[in-house]
């Protein structure tokens, strides 16, 4: 059987949002603020106009290439062996994003659990996932359509509760939050390095938004609805990072931010809101099981478009009645639930050890599609009614950024542990394509 196509425009507008508004805003923003203060902002507009450029090279090649996904692009413009290695990489670079998800939402579970341990709900966290990803992808896709709905709705009354909060029309325990923004060492309080060091970390966070894709294979019409989709996505990630930010920076001292609760927490409980902290880790736990939701759906398809075309076990693109690739999703679900035991033997710097892996894989990944479009564009039977701007010198600074931020990765100390399992896990894939290929 082939996968269905069943995934409506508002599904796919959707897992996009769901697959980057998860950890990367609710939890993740405290190392970014911590590294850059207020300022991180550029360092989130900067990266969403990355993600942008990004995004049009994949709908331009979806209109050229109909019927193609992600990956297909990447094999078209570099064969099989780098196809091999992306693949594999965004798979693992999926997984090792659900683990983080998981552990965050038994992060936030331990607000109102303080005496379970961190492991344990973040065990019974990826339990409840693997359930949702059994289901067939149109009920999948209408889930992650509500499931996503539920954050981006509490990120817009966050902000319009924050903003009334910041200029004094909501009463709270304080006056003059404004201050914060120049207190403590001002609003560039390390510099415009400060802004370039919290790059890695904010990728991490937009990562996911490049699923739209992997979602060619299960969508009608994606040629024509992908271009839509993503002109309205990019604003909607960007707003949804930087507005928070702001009002989190505002009300709090952005070196008060701590990195045990959510900054959102953090925030209402600071200004005396206590009952609607309840309710925001409600929400959080609700946005990292839906980012959780979408990297598994990442996963699993990259998965059977790999084995689809021989570059993974053929059991990998088995897929059941209601349209399911099952074994897939079973090999995510061992790999996710046992990724939780990080949590039991690490749980005080099980963050710092995982966020930035992503964050170094999402850049490879991004850098290939940038230059699988720059190789394709002369290879195009006719010119896309949709196409990326300033063609090559856009698509190329792109790559370029995007490869800065990675050395800049490579060297930084704090990321050595990081780094040596990112580039343990790309030599071990680099060989694995240079022996399957003389096998």
């Amino acid at each position: 059987m082939e996968l269905q196509k069943s995934l409506l425009p508002r599904h796919i507008r959707m897992m996009a949002l769901g697959g980057a508004i998860g950890t990367g805003i609710f939890k993740g923003t405290s190392e970014t603020v911590s590294i850059a203060g207020p300022a991180v902002i550029f360092s989130y507009l900067f990266a969403g106009l990355l993600l942008l450029i990004v995004m049009s090279a994949i709908a331009e090649m979806a209109i050229a290439f109909p019927g193609v996904n992600m990956k297909g692009f990447i094999h078209k413009a570099f064969g099989t062996n780098v196809s091999f290695v992306i693949g594999w990489l965004y798979c693992f670079m999926w997984l090792v994003v659900c683990v983080i998800e998981v552990i965050a939402a038994g992060s936030f579970l331990q607000y109102w659990f303080p005496s379970m341990s961190l492991w344990s709900l973040s065990f019974i966290s990826a339990v409840f996932i693997v359930a949702i990803n059994f289901m067939n992808v149109k009920r999948y896709g209408e889930f992650e359509f509500w499931f996503a709905g539920i954050k981006i709705t509490m990120i817009v009354l966050f902000v319009v509760l924050g903003s009334g909060i910041l200029f004094g029309i909501i009463p709270s325990n304080e006056s003059d939050y404004l201050q914060n923004y120049v207190q403590h060492d001002g609003f560039f309080p390390n510099g415009w390095s400060g802004v370039f060091s919290a790059l890695l970390i904010v990728i991490f966070s937009y990562g996911g938004t490049e699923l739209i894709g992997l979602t060619l294979s299960e969508t009608k019409d994606a040629d024509k609805v992908l271009p839509k989709v993503i002109k309205g996505v990019i604003g909607r990630i960007v707003i949804f990072y930087t507005l928070p930010i702001l009002i989190i920076c505002g009300l709090i001292p952005w070196n008060e931010i701590g990195s045990q609760a959510s900054p959102f927490v953090q925030v209402l409980s600071a200004v005396g809101f206590d009952g609607a902290a309840h309710i925001m880790n409600f929400v959080l736990i609700t946005a990292v099981l839906s980012a959780a939701n979408s990297g598994i759906y990442g996963c699993t398809r990259m998965m059977y478009s790999l084995a689809a075309e021989g570059e993974a076990p053929k059991l990998f693109s088995y897929v059941s009645k209601n349209g399911v690739p099952l074994y897939s999703v079973i090999f995510s679900a061992i790999i996710l639930i046992g990724g939780t035991f990080v949590a039991y033997f690490s749980p005080d710097r099980v963050f710092g050890y995982l966020m930035a892996i992503p964050g170094f894989t999402v850049s490879v990944v991004w850098i290939s599609i940038c230059l699988a479009q720059v190789k394709l564009r002369k290879t195009y039977t006719n010119l896309p009614s949709f196409k990326v701007w300033g063609f090559p010198y856009v698509t190329s600074f792109t790559a370029i950024a995007l490869s800065v931020s990675c050395v800049a990765f490579a060297f930084s100390e704090q990321n050595r542990a990081s780094m040596l399992v990112c580039l343990g896990v790309l030599i071990i894939l680099i060989l694995c394509s240079v022996f399957r290929k003389k096998a």
